[in-house]
């Protein structure tokens, strides 16, 4: 055969073979872990409740921080049915819905668990701590929604996974925002959560919003 027909009939075969080809998009990082876990994708899950239910719950729920904490203190049942919310399984505490207004007295940034501590009630004494991230402790903004529950998921795993899922849209979305630097004196408001404190302890305020003035 001479030798430029063998040279087409080459191209043509590379042509064919590469007609029946296709190309395989390489998943990301997200798209492979909700993958493995079947389908199961926190992330997504938190960003598609958010604005249209997360957000307005806690606009309704919230009282003033003031009220809230003085009846979590003297009668946490009463609280828990008007401002709060804890699962009926388990022994978790209630988790209360405020409102935060006040002057950060001191502010904590050097940590991943940063912090500002607020001062409500203008004595100059702090009345709660609230976690500006990027670590967030504990599940506070999951754990005060009253329509989501620990039986909607396959296990504990995915459940602990849906809360921190809130932590990191909270983080991306409001706190990786936020100044830090100057933030003593500054004014605050927040609304978000909090868990019953220990007595004595502060509460640890988780915001799903907030603002710093001067």
């Amino acid at each position: 055969m001479p030798k430029f027909k063998v040279a087409a009939a080459l191209v043509v075969a590379g042509v064919m073979a590469l007609s029946g080809c296709k190309i395989i998009k390489t998943p990301t990082a997200e798209e492979a872990a909700e993958a493995a876990s079947g389908g199961f994708n926190p992330g997504r899950m938190v960003a598609e409740i958010w604005d249209v239910k997360v957000l307005p719950y806690l606009d309704r729920k919230a009282g003033p921080f003031a009220e809230v904490a003085a009846l979590a203190e003297s009668d946490p049942q009463a609280a828990g049915a008007k401002y709060g919310h804890k699962e009926k399984q388990g022994s978790a505490p209630w988790t209360f819905a405020a409102r935060l207004s006040g002057t950060v007295v001191k502010a904590e940034t050097k940590s991943r668990s940063a912090y500002v501590e607020v001062d409500a009630n203008g004595d100059g004494k702090a009345d709660a701590r609230v976690q500006i991230g990027p670590a967030i402790r504990g599940t506070a903004i999951r754990d005060s929604l009253d329509f989501v529950n620990f039986n909607e998921f396959k296990n504990q795993i995915e459940w602990a996974q849906f809360g921190k899922a809130f932590n990191t849209h909270v983080n991306g979305l409001v706190l990786e925002k936020l100044s830090r630097d100057g933030l003593v004196g500054k004014k605050l408001d927040a609304v978000g959560a909090y868990p019953l404190p220990a007595k004595g302890q502060l509460p640890l305020f988780v915001p799903a919003q907030l603002t710093v003035g001067g």
